[in-house]
């Protein structure tokens, strides 16, 4: 990244400010304005999340907040209630109380005597899903959102379920709060109260894993906060960005769709990050990009930002298998409308072995199916937070397991943009049933690499809120969407259609073995074909990424991480193992030392479906001189035919002192999952 360093304004630091709350709590803020915004107002610009503003975002804030500072903007950064130095308790994610929240930190913000009365919010993640929900509250100051990797599905499309499926990274991102949940405010900040505000924490965050999982369906827990359950709500602007390594890529496609607001989207080969850090490659100058969508929105300035096309998206070349890529190679295209009228539909119907052409007589026949539970071991996360190691590899590794459906090789390049989708006649022999489908790029060395992908709990193949057990051996005919993507298929590669009846850890198998029977020729998938389009060569490029100067950081202690698929063949146990240490880091400018490890495991024993387990630890320290805390989390996950049950451990150090500790042992009914 280029680090800029001369900007139109020159920036000064409110490094902790208080924001009263209504109830008397204060949330913590970090602002960077320019020096002049006393005598020249300027918009606001928020970000809005729990990460801790005084030290694990610092690298990131560093670099941006003061970039769009210097560029005339009071550049925003506050932790919600209960997290890094803001008063009160973290009890979940996106509760009204949090939101409630939002809309007094955007009404201060609009009062300061440096703010222009106009605040737009900007937030990955987290604050990609907060920006949306407290749009659709139409406060009156915030005039436009950037939204990324953001959802606005709940229930069914974000980290808890897919298609009615429990996923793996449910188990994970409860981890990754219980332990953000237990870190102490700053007491370099906060003073003597630090302690008793730590205990708080400690005592009242909850064990959100358990939440989650009582609610398995589509209740009113997931309709607050969706705001697919009324698009009409966001009144202002919104920019919605992700990437096809991301999570979240499905519902930029469905903010294109349903909004009705002036709206962009844009769609890299990334993973969880911000663009201009974007990784797989190419980064992009998402900063500028930014700029420009906060000059038209929320200065006024007729630049032209509105009439460029509605959404971009990176073009994916072919490549092989690897958990890991630095760049993917392609290119930008766009379309000036979602759904867009330039895009076709190819379809093809699911014969033995193959995939046939609409035009060729395919007789109707019953495949069987029934997966191991080692297919999924090398299908990575189900978003990729980090990049590297956490991508699918080579998928011949997950075929042996899978019902196969294979093309002709092709006869020309093929290109799709868009969500394709299997129409599926099959039955099964249990009551509670999945199916997983992939599609993958074959090279004419045989390396299959995965391109998309769909789940579904055929019990939830009418409804996500109401779902009903399958009859066994009963016929249905389910649909089955994959996730959106721009891919190219080179002439001579051939696709591969892949089912399977689990895909274990990324998604948690049903209660027992299921055979399902799948039945050729009326069985139908469809493809979103893009044709070849000249006009994607004129687009306006985008610039290389820069930012401000980065944060005073130094690595003390190098960590690892690593990404283990283990089989014990004398035991009969698969195991996989995910290990995320950050080492020791030390940040310079606030004299403070913070140390990060964190462990997962997914473990089965031969086909039992009783025996499966995830399991997590988290370790964090926090050491400046003599004070020092350290937290330490555990959650077991199991499961058996008839209910899961959650296994977790707090415990709390200062010094070499346990000062806090505290277990769960949870049971909760499976309820179709």
């Amino acid at each position: 990244m280029k680090i800029r360093e001369r900007f139109p304004r020159t920036v000064r630091e409110m490094e902790h400010v208080e924001i009263p709350l209504s109830d008397g709590t204060r949330l913590a803020a970090r602002i960077w304005l320019p020096e002049d915004a006393g005598t020249d107002p300027v918009p606001a610009v928020l970000e809005y999340i729990p990460y801790r503003k005084r030290d694990l975002t610092m690298a990131r804030d560093a670099q941006h907040h003061p970039y769009m500072a210097g560029f005339g903007y009071a550049s925003v950064r506050v932790d919600l209630r209960g997290s890094g130095e803001s008063e009160g308790i973290l009890r979940d994610e996106y509760l009204q109380q949090e939101l409630q929240d939002g809309l007094e930190v955007i009404a201060w913000l609009a009062e300061q005597s440096w703010c222009c009365g106009s605040v737009g919010m900007i937030g990955i993640s987290w604050g990609g899903f907060n920006g949306l929900q407290i749009a659709a509250l139409r406060p009156k100051a915030l005039k436009a959102v950037v939204t990324i990797c953001s959802t606005d599905d709940r229930y069914s499309d974000d980290v808890h379920y897919m298609g009615g499926c429990l996923l793996g990274d449910n188990l994970s991102w409860a981890s990754t709060m219980f332990d953000q949940n237990t870190h102490p405010p700053d007491p370099a900040l906060v003073g003597e109260k630090w302690r008793e505000m730590w205990m708080e924490r400690l005592e009242q965050s909850g064990l959100w894993l358990e939440t989650w999982m009582r609610h398995s369906h589509r209740d009113a827990y997931w309709k607050h906060g969706s705001i697919c359950e009324d698009y009409r709500a966001i009144t202002c602007p919104v920019l919605a960005v992700s990437g096809w390594a991301d999570g979240y890529s499905n519902a930029v496609f469905r903010l294109m769709d349903h909004l009705s607001v002036p709206r962009k989207g844009l769609l890299g080969p990334w993973s969880h990050k911000y663009p201009h850090e974007g990784v797989p490659g190419p980064a992009i100058g998402f900063l500028q990009e930014v700029r420009f969508w906060w000059e038209r929105w929320l200065k006024g300035i007729e630049n032209g930002i509105e009439n460029e096309p509605m959404i971009r998206a990176w073009m994916q070349d072919s490549v092989p298998p690897t958990t890991s890529y630095r760049e993917r190679p392609g290119r930008w295209i766009a379309e000036s409308s979602w759904p867009s009228s330039s895009i076709g539909e190819r379809t093809f119907r699911l014969d033995k072995a193959r995939l046939a052409a609409m035009s060729e007589e395919v007789l109707e026949q019953p495949l069987p199916l029934q997966s191991p539970l080692s297919v999924g071991l090398f299908a990575g996360k189900w978003c990729s937070y980090q990049a590297p190691p956490d991508l699918p590899h080579d998928q011949r590794q997950e075929d042996g397991g899978a019902l196969v459906f294979e093309s002709q090789f092709l006869e020309d390049d093929l290109e799709i943009f868009g969500a394709p989708r299997v129409e599926l006649e099959l039955s099964s022999n249990q009551p509670v049933a999945q199916v997983a489908v992939r599609l993958s790029d074959v090279a004419p060395d045989d390396q299959a690499t995965r391109v998309t992908y769909g789940l579904l709990n055929l019990t939830h193949r009418e409804d996500h809120e109401f779902p009903k057990p399958l009859e066994p051996d009963r016929r249905y005919r389910v649909s089955v969407q994959l996730n959106g993507v721009a891919q190219r298929f080179p002439k001579g590669h051939r696709l591969r259609l892949s089912l399977s009846t689990s895909y274990w850890p990324l998604a948690w198998p049903p209660p027992q073995p299921v055979q399902l029977r799948i039945f050729t020729g009326n069985s139908l998938f469809f493809l979103p074909v893009r044709p070849l389009r000249n006009e994607d060569a004129a687009l306006r490029p985008f610039e290389e990424p820069e930012g401000a100067e980065a944060a005073a950081i130094r690595l003390l202690k190098p960590g690892e991480e690593t990404w283990r698929v283990v089989r014990d063949l004398g035991r009969d146990v698969s195991k996989l193992e995910v290990v995320l240490d950050t080492g020791t880091t030390r940040y310079e400018d606030i004299d403070l030392e913070i140390s990060s490890r964190t462990l997962e495991t997914y473990t089965y024993r031969a086909n039992d479906y009783d025996s499966l387990a995830g399991e997590t630890l988290w370790e964090r320290k926090f050491v400046r001189g003599d004070w020092e805390v350290r937290t330490v989390t555990r959650t077991l996950l199991t499961s058996n035919a008839t209910d899961f049950r959650i296994r977790a451990e707090l415990d709390a150090y200062e010094g070499p002192s346990r000062v806090f500790s505290r277990n769960w042992d949870r049971v909760i009914s499976r309820r179709l999952v």
